[in-house]
């Protein structure tokens, strides 16, 4: 009799899950855990394990590298995991997780993610945890789940206190920093330390930015790019990744982190550069905000759009044709909903004529004349080294593309074998590829003396009598020649126009440089 119960309950529980499909979710918040036996190989298998004492099919297994609660949607495998639900309408599944703190470790998630699975029709089994849908049952679960919530908050806790003290004691406790290595030490413990090889070459850049060597963030990024401290893309890709950098005081030497309320302090790391430098470097910041972007959307009717802000709230004024009695105005005007000057009209004319006057006071000093052809020559000289170092780059690989292609020639010409000559001739055509593109990006050698002399004419002329070139450029030349004399966008306030005790000029910035003590700049 007792036979027969035990076996009307195996089919019973059979019958749930008869012809439903298996999917293991596993979830580690850490390399410890990955490594140990909570990690996702071990999970899947005791889920896999489970599926089969319940007779369904594993079919997918889906692990996430994920820490913390709160929206389960953030995972990347919770997400492939419900999308492949959902992609299959027509099937059941049940999904198997080892543990419940896998599932979820915040009550409000939890419950929503359980109504998602319900939704779709999904059974779920936990290998330490039976789900009962009685009202007991869920009240046991929910609070499970806030037990899982507490000591995720409470580890939250432990862990940003050491951090905290960490900082506190002069030491960066969030991982590496670029430039620099991480090693243990017994007095230190974990700490950084400059690398010896990006260190130097990171010194060289900030210390080249701060003197004015390297004008341009892009320029210091394409040094750092040419010297291995970044790889695979176009200097232009980490102007951002630099400016961290720039604004970074870890780099002299010293830590904070305000979002705890951590001020700056000496760290117990050596400093890549001096405080001196990183002063120098604020000091230009301010001044600048370097290689802005241009426009594509740009109007022959509102040459200062993308290039104005408003000065209440500091986002860009827009433009547009407003239809009136006795014909079409054109205006500026703020469309921030949270402004106080949010669509406040200001007309084209005191736009476009203020922007005029400010032009007419940015005049170049005569003085500065020998600076402008410094730095000139440098950056261009820089340029014309690279296409001229990327032509004979080229030159070389083409010839060692076309010595490639003529051995393997031979080699397959006296080959007898079938198999091998196939071999041989399939590398021959990949080879041939490579040195098709090569030719078709050859750098062609140009005369750089004529656009030499051009480009240091209308730079002159543009910084001399700024006005006048901007009156006789395109839209599309005016776009590009406001940030050779701004290095910001520039704020317009209705009621007063430009502030322009608060407009960065390029000018001021040269003139600066020519008038600088030689103890505050080493080198130019």
């Amino acid at each position: 009799m007792i036979n027969d119960i035990s076996h009307k309950k195996i089919n019973l529980t059979s019958s749930i899950y008869e012809n439903r499909e298996g999917l293991v979710y596993a979830r580690v918040s850490s390399k410890r855990q990955e490594m140990e036996g909570s990690g996702l190989q071990s999970q899947e298998g005791r889920c896999i394990s489970d599926l089969n004492v319940i007779g369904v099919p594993h079919k997918k297994t889906f692990q996430d590298s994920f820490t913390g609660g709160g929206d389960f949607m953030r995972r990347p495998a919770m997400r492939e995991l419900i999308a492949y639900i959902d992609a299959h309408p027509h099937k059941e599944f049940v999904v198997v997780f080892d543990d419940l703190k896998r599932f979820a470790r915040d009550v409000e998630f939890h419950l929503k993610l359980r109504a998602a699975f319900k939704a779709r029709n999904v059974l779920l089994r936990c290998l330490n945890y039976n789900f009962d849908e009685s009202p007991e049952g869920k009240f046991a679960e929910i609070i499970m789940a806030a037990q899982s919530e507490l000591e995720r908050h409470q580890n939250s806790r432990q862990v940003i206190q050491k951090q905290r003290a960490r900082l506190e004691a002069g030491y960066w406790p969030f991982g590496g920093k670029k430039g620099y290595l991480i090693v243990k030490s017994p007095m230190h413990g974990k700490y950084a330390i400059p690398d010896p090889i990006q260190g130097i070459v990171l010194k060289e850049a900030l210390e080249g930015f701060a003197t004015g060597i390297f004008v341009r963030k892009v320029d210091a990024c394409a040094f750092l790019v040419e010297h291995g401290f970044w790889k695979k893309q176009k200097p232009a890709r980490y102007i951002d990744k630099f400016a961290a950098i720039l604004k970074d005081p870890f780099y002299v030497g010293d830590v904070e982190y305000l979002p705890w309320e951590v001020e700056r302090r000496p760290g117990k790391h050596e400093g890549i550069i001096s405080s001196n430098t990183f002063q120098l470097i604020q000091k230009r910041l301010g001044k600048s905000e370097i290689g802005k972007q241009i426009r594509v959307d740009i109007s022959d009717d509102f040459p200062m759009r993308g290039i104005t802000v408003c000065g209440s709230c500091n986002m860009h004024l827009t433009a547009a044709w407003s239809k009136g009695r006795k014909g079409h105005y054109a205006y500026y005007f703020c469309q921030n909903t949270s402004c106080v000057c949010y669509r406040k009209s200001i007309k084209k004319k005191d736009i476009e004529d203020g922007f005029a006057t400010v032009l007419k006071k940015n005049i170049l000093k005569d003085e500065v004349d020998k600076l402008l052809l410094t730095v000139f020559d440098r950056v261009w000289g820089e340029e014309s080294s690279n296409i001229k170092k990327q032509h004979a780059n080229k030159e070389v690989e083409k010839e060692r593309l076309e010595e490639k292609i003529r051995g393997l020639t031979d080699i397959a010409f006296k080959t007898i074998s079938d198999e091998v000559r196939g071999a041989y001739e399939q590398q021959i055509e990949e080879s041939v590829k490579e040195l098709k593109k090569i030719k078709e990006e050859s750098v062609q050698k140009v005369d750089l003396d004529v656009p030499y002399r051009t480009a240091l004419t209308k730079a002159k002329t543009f910084l001399k009598t700024p006005y006048i070139a901007w009156e006789n450029s395109s839209t599309l030349e005016k776009q590009q020649l406001f940030y050779f004399v701004f290095d910001q966008k520039i704020p317009y306030e209705i009621n007063q126009g430009y502030r322009t005790t608060e407009i960065p000029s390029a000018i001021r910035l040269f003139e600066e440089f020519a008038t600088a003590n030689p103890l505050d700049v080493e080198h130019l």
